[in-house]
């Protein structure tokens, strides 16, 4: 753990984006100042925000606070999980082959197709009738 006091790093994810501060503490994780067990209902997204920490063994290490704003719940879980990974790396550089054989830092770029003219969704077209 290195000296700076306060990290951040900003996570994404579909059109979610989490601004993530961190602290060295006892493990309190607040969202958009509520608790993680409050805002999080489904164990498997708090699971998800978990993983960085479990993966490094930093649980209980630093005080999170997250703003997230954007898309639902599970784009912006894996936008938390993005943030918590980035500063995990910049205060402990040596963290990063771990983070990276796991797929946390990089950023997962897929997002919704658009809609295109003349079709009924992205890619379904409207039904062909030949009479």
């Amino acid at each position: 753990m290195s000296t700076s006091t306060k990290l951040y790093a900003t996570g994404k994810r579909k059109s979610s984006i989490a601004r993530v501060y961190m602290q060295p503490g006892k493990g309190v994780i607040q969202v958009n100042s509520r608790d993680l067990n409050d805002y999080f209902g489904r164990k498997t997204l708090r699971m998800i925000v978990h993983e960085p920490l479990n993966l490094t063994e930093n649980d209980g290490r630093y005080d999170i606070s997250v703003k997230v704003n954007g898309g639902g719940l599970s784009g912006q879980a894996y936008a938390i999980r993005h943030g918590i990974s980035k500063a995990l790396q910049d205060d402990d550089n040596e963290l990063r082959p771990v983070l990276k054989k796991a797929g946390l830092i990089t950023r997962d770029a897929r997002k919704k197709e658009r809609k295109k003219y003349g079709l009924a969704g992205a890619r379904k077209a409207y039904q062909f009738s030949k009479r």
